[in-house]
């Protein structure tokens, strides 16, 4: 799944928490990659930028953290 693709069937879900679950699903179904969900993640706040930062940098020098979950406040 592109990020158009995400970002239009985000538009269609109403409900902020079901957008949650949703974006969390395509990640742990391996759909879309960490970064994608940390960046919309970030982008609907559910995030603050510091914590981007440092999942940013990790994802960049790391495959290792790839599997990490990430908490959706």
């Amino acid at each position: 799944m592109n990020r158009e693709e995400l970002n239009w069937l985000l538009q269609t879900i109403k409900d902020a928490e079901a957008v949650e679950r949703f974006v969390l699903a395509q990640y742990e179904r391996e759909r879309i990659s960490f970064q994608m969900m940390v960046d919309v993640a970030q982008e609907r706040k559910w995030i603050n930028s510091t914590a981007n930062q440092f999942m940013t940098m990790t994802t960049r020098s790391s495959n290792e953290y790839a599997s990490t979950e990430l908490t959706v406040a």
